[in-house]
């Protein structure tokens, strides 16, 4: 592929935008543009990606610092889109709304105490309701109330007051649901604020599996201003459905070896056959990269060889990279050939940005003696090759 043909336009400067150090090369590189559009250099990478897709250890090629689990693979940066909850311990790894952890019973496991109806006045919250009463958040039960979107049903979920409910666990269990209306809430015999799941009309109650083991829970009375102490599932109330409903979090201890789990941000670069081409090539970059530019590793450079020429006194040099061109390409290396009318000290640093693992130079004063210079682009050094020799067999040569 020759220079001009993709239209590169490299930048002297990051965009005003970067948000990422890989995005700032990305766009100075040609590949994309600084509002995140893919330019033809950029398609030419993901097409190559693509091109290495059906292998079974595609992402492993890639030389990134990934974490995974059997569906997905996730690559960590801060500006990701998504949170991952990870071991560093055993390498689990799942996204945070569906991430499983060890769940810590604490002291709320004791034998069951009888309710006792007590004032609580401004206790909206689990917050308020814990300082109000001088108990820790694990001592309540937190109520969340929807309505089913298939059926209107109304769906009371009990998660204890230090967790969080997670979203979509409850969806896999009950399917898409919405807010439940006050009138809906009113019509269970549920009040806003201060409601239990104990006496309600016509409920699908759902309680994490956390409950059970967390006896004399602060619930609400169903009555504004008021909440009954010692509540336990079971004896005061019915659940239809008993899970795990709750998010896990940093520093919960990991359900398959114990140890402290992790919360970081990510982009998904695969699920399941899925690939996120886009995603990946920009994870190249941000892992890729030098004070100079891109450093693809050659399994995923677009690339083989960036090939230039430095205008001879004597000789047509830009002829003579031609023929070289040519005869790479036939030898099935990829070639990105700098045809440009440029001053060699551009092209170098062109060179520099756009990543190619291998730098090849044709130059008057080499080519007299029968020799090129290649420079890999990790290393400092460039060193001289016979013309002929590299022709012949470029894979020997062509080893960044």
């Amino acid at each position: 592929m020759k220079y001009r043909d993709l239209q590169i336009q490299t930048q002297r400067e990051f965009p005003s935008n970067m948000r990422t150090e890989g995005f700032g090369w990305l766009v100075r590189a040609g590949y994309i543009t600084r509002e995140n559009e893919i330019l033809p250099l950029g398609n030419q990478a993901i097409e190559h990606l693509k091109s290495l897709a059906n292998q079974p250890n595609f992402i492993s090629l890639l030389s990134l610092p990934v974490i995974a689990n059997q569906e997905e693979t996730f690559f960590p940066i801060s500006t990701g889109s998504m949170e991952v909850i990870h071991c560093p311990s055993c390498r689990y790894a799942s996204r945070k709304e569906i991430a499983q952890f060890a769940k810590p019973v604490g002291a709320t496991h004791e034998s069951p105490l009888p309710i006792e109806k007590v004032l609580t006045p401004d206790c909206h919250t689990i917050e308020s309701l814990a300082n109000f009463l001088g108990v820790p958040k694990e001592k309540t039960a937190k109520a969340l109330m929807f309505t089913r979107n298939s059926d209107g049903k109304f769906v009371f979920v009990v998660v204890r007051g230090d967790m969080q409910l997670s979203e979509a666990k409850l969806k896999k269990l009950v399917g898409d649901f919405r807010l439940a209306t006050p009138e809906k809430i009113a019509e269970s015999g549920a009040a806003a604020g201060y409601a239990s799941p104990i006496g309600l009309n016509d409920a699908l109650i759902v309680v994490d599996d956390l409950i059970p083991q967390s006896s004399n829970l602060i619930a609400g009375a169903n009555e504004a201003g008021y909440h009954l102490k010692n509540t336990n599932v079971g004896r005061d109330y019915k659940a239809e459905i008993i899970a795990d409903i709750v998010m896990a979090n940093a520093d919960y201890p990991c359900s398959n070896c114990g140890s402290k789990l992790d919360l970081v941000n990510a982009e998904l670069l695969a699920d399941g056959n899925e690939h996120h081409f886009e995603n990946i090539l920009f994870a190249l970059a941000e892992t890729h990269h030098d004070d100079k530019g891109l450093t693809f590793p050659k399994s995923a450079a677009p690339f083989d060889v960036y090939l230039m020429n430095v205008p001879g006194k004597e000789m047509d040099t830009l002829a003579k990279a031609e023929e070289i061109y040519n005869e790479l390409q036939n030898a099935n290396t990829k070639v990105l050939f700098d045809d440009r009318d440029e001053r060699a000290g551009v092209k170098f640093n062109d060179a520099d940005l756009i990543g190619c693992p291998i730098r090849i130079t044709v130059g008057e004063k080499n080519l007299k003696e029968g020799m090129v210079e290649l420079k890999p682009r990790k290393e400092k050094e460039n060193r001289l090759v016979q013309k002929e020799q590299l022709l012949n067999k470029p894979e020997n040569f062509l080893k960044p």
